[in-house]
């Protein structure tokens, strides 16, 4: 659902960069209280798992593919506010680096896949866990609840961004039909990944998964034929800190962020994504303008100057994976950092000694 330039006119835009500026100042404050030493290089690998997962499209109709937006994933995984920058953090550099996503258009794609979807699939996702038993297993139902419902949701911003600044006269009534209609076989798509990708988290680290976090169940005993509550274990020694680890996730999602995008994203569906039909059929595209970095070494996914299109499309893929990490743990570690400032600087003094 990246919005090319020219499919939104000059005001709407500006006006869509000032609420994705805005949103992302406050994320910035906002994950200073999600991120620490532990899922602060967590954040900048799920940045690049995105990266990765939305080379992938996958066929939802004929003619027709979508991808991963990565909202509800990153919201579930590291926590609202750092799900809203990791989001951005990828479509900055799909801008900048591979010519996706408009870059006047970059204020409408932030709040579109960035802002909207982390809203609607966390709303929905906590909604959904007040009323389900706690448990592994709800957090995954409610994380696919979550993602399915938060494409259609971006669709329907668009909708709405089309109608105030769309460049071309297409019936509003159209465009929402079809751009809501194609979205939601997307959200399923999204909804599967999303509940896979956060079920296999929690099976091996869920003290990492963010909202997992206080859904514990206790153990229980039976006695005399009912259920009690068990004691809580106290360790007879101390956790060793390799076990703490996030050393071992950390690597194996990155290796897996690079074969996605380094070797699977070879066979992805070449079809148009559902913002590109939906445009191509309706007419929305008539005044898009060529993207402003088309002649990046990395545009369309692919290295300039290397004739092999498998091995171009994959050498442009782990060059995005690797770049993505880099500059997202960077930001997360900078964000980290200031929250540990902060603290510092509203710790109460220690006494002195007379």
């Amino acid at each position: 659902m990246h919005v090319p330039d020219g499919f939104i006119n000059a005001p709407v835009s500006v006006a869509a960069g000032a609420v994705a500026a805005t949103a992302v100042a406050v994320s910035l404050r906002g994950a200073r209280r999600e991120l620490d030493e532990r899922t602060a290089p967590l954040a900048g690998l799920v940045a690049a798992f995105i990266f990765a997962v939305q080379m992938l499209n996958f066929p939802v109709a004929a003619g027709t593919s979508g991808h991963l937006l990565g909202g509800a994933l990153a919201a579930i995984l590291v926590g609202p506010y750092t799900g809203v920058l990791c989001v951005s953090v990828v479509l900055l550099m799909q801008g900048i680096l591979f010519a996706d996503g408009g870059l006047t258009a970059l204020g409408v794609n932030i709040t579109n896949m960035a802002v909207v979807t982390v809203v609607v699939a966390y709303a929905v996702f906590r909604g959904l866990l007040r009323l389900l038993p706690a448990g592994r297993r709800s957090v995954t139902v409610a994380a696919f609840a979550g993602a399915l419902l938060s494409v259609p949701g971006a669709a329907v911003m668009f909708t709405l961004f089309y109608a105030l600044g769309g460049t071309t006269d297409v019936p509003i009534g159209k465009v929402f039909t079809a751009m809501t209609g194609v979205h939601v076989l997307i959200g399923i798509g999204e909804a599967v990944i999303t509940a896979a990708t956060v079920g296999a988290v929690i099976a091996v680290r869920p003290d990492l998964v963010h909202g997992a976090r206080g859904l514990a169940v206790p153990l229980k005993l039976r006695v005399d034929g009912q259920l009690i509550d068990a004691p809580a274990a106290t360790p007879a020694v101390p956790v060793p800190a390799a076990a703490r680890s996030t050393r071992p996730l950390w690597i194996s999602g990155l290796v897996t962020a690079l074969v996605l995008a380094g070797f699977v994203s070879y066979y992805a569906s070449s079809s148009p994504d559902g913002l590109e039909k939906v445009a191509a059929d309706q007419g929305i595209d008539a005044k898009a303008r060529e993207h402003a970095a088309a002649g990046s070494p990395l545009a369309d996914y692919s290295v300039k100057d290397v004739s092999d299109a498998r091995l171009s499309g994959g050498l442009a893929g782990i060059i995005g994976v690797g770049g993505t990490v880099l500059v997202g743990t960077g930001i997360f570690w900078a964000v980290r950092r200031r929250r540990a400032e902060d603290l510092t600087a509203t710790a109460p003094a220690a006494p002195s000694a007379h």
